[in-house]
């Protein structure tokens, strides 16, 4: 898939490549709205806005390699704006993320568990976190979907990896996820 060629196309007013480059990333984008949200409804509608926006404002970008990048900041901000209007922040609980076990309570226990870690951090550095390891983005991509400096997204992640291993006794801080 050329998704220069595909952009161009969209930027033109074909729906159809505009279809192409988003269901090419469904997946994708789904995890990502479904890790702040934690809902499938609200995920699937932020997913709608995202479509929506990138329909309107495409021929706005102005280098289609980016086009997926892009297409994620806008699909952040509409997950935050969702959460804002519904005064409610909540985040990762989805079954593939995590390593899936013989006795189903503890998996649910295993769950439960790293959503407590989560929660003892601020929302920056969840997010930074999740991000980083839930969804095993990078620090460029991380930084570009916070709206932050590299250096920044490295040191949420990096502090909130110590506060955890301060606040829970772990000798490797990435045992917790």
């Amino acid at each position: 898939m050329n998704v220069a060629k595909l952009v161009k196309r969209a930027k033109r007013g074909d729906k159809d490549a505009l279809v192409q480059l988003v269901m090419h990333e469904k997946n994708n984008y789904y995890r990502l709205a479904y890790t702040y949200i934690k809902n499938e409804h609200d995920a699937l509608d932020a997913l709608e806005n995202m479509i929506v926006i990138l329909y309107e404002k495409i021929d706005q970008l102005k280098n289609p390699d980016v086009f997926y990048s892009w297409s994620k900041t806008i699909l952040v901000n509409e997950c935050r704006a969702l959460l804002k209007r519904r005064n409610r922040i909540s985040f990762l609980e989805e079954e593939d993320f995590f390593e899936k076990t013989v006795d189903p309570f503890d998996h649910v226990h295993s769950q439960l568990e790293i959503e407590d870690y989560l929660q003892s951090l601020s929302h920056v550095q969840r997010e930074a976190v999740q991000l980083k390891y839930l969804l095993d983005y990078d620090y460029e991509t991380i930084a570009l979907l916070t709206n932050v400096s590299i250096g920044t997204a490295k040191t949420r992640v990096f502090h909130a990896m110590k506060k955890l291993q301060k606040h829970y006794g772990k000798e490797h801080p990435n045992e917790f996820l």
